[in-house]
């Protein structure tokens, strides 16, 4: 088999520090199913076993935590295997907003713009035992905020996830369409993630 991913960043991937739910992960891997069928799903599992990080769909618990080294091998593997661009790995955060409980309870509770900005640390901690995510900046009449994310290292792919997902956050709470845009990145060389978001 054509190696995926060399060892050396392998060892880098497992090196990354902290947790990450698993209805993360598994909103990824029904992401895969939904756009590569069973046989896609299947590779991506026999990929993930062949490079000692098994992996299987149906027993993942979404209220538990794994380790974020995994869910950084797993978006690489997803790249490499189907070949996906940034849109594509954007649409998979937008999906996994449409069908996270934790994000349906969170919106349940604070709909309001004003108390979401509030609350998104929260919200954070609910995914996430590593980074911070604050409102840096909102501004309801001209209708865009800005996050933050700090201290948070997985793998430039997991911005376009965060993308796709904020984004779609984003819209449930205006009702309208929303683009967004990540201005700051540390794989660009600045000190955290900073996303735009503007109503359209």
């Amino acid at each position: 088999m054509k190696e995926i991913i060399s060892q050396e960043e392998l060892k880098k991937l497992m090196n990354i520090k902290g947790e990450v739910r698993g209805v993360a992960i598994k909103g990824e891997l029904d992401f895969v199913l939904k756009e590569e069928g069973e046989e896609g799903l299947k590779k991506l599992k026999d990929t993930l076993k062949e490079l000692g990080r098994p992996m299987e769909h149906k027993k993942i618990k979404p209220m538990e935590f794994y380790p974020l080294s995994l869910h950084g091998t797993i978006q690489l593997v997803i790249k490499r295997l189907f070949n996906w661009e940034d849109k594509k790995f954007q649409e998979m955060g937008k999906f996994e907003a449409k069908v996270s409980l934790i994000a349906r309870l969170f919106m349940g509770y604070f709909f309001s713009a004003d108390r979401i900005a509030e609350e998104v640390p929260k919200m954070w901690r609910k995914y996430f035992t590593v980074g911070n995510l604050t409102v840096v900046d909102y501004d309801r009449e001209k209708q865009y905020s800005i996050s933050r994310i700090e201290n948070f290292d997985v793998h430039p792919i997991q911005c376009q996830v965060l993308l796709g997902y904020f984004s779609t956050i984003s819209q449930m709470i205006t009702g309208g369409k929303v683009v967004g845009k990540e201005t700051k990145c540390i794989y660009r060389g600045d000190k955290y993630h900073e996303f735009l978001f503007e109503a359209q």
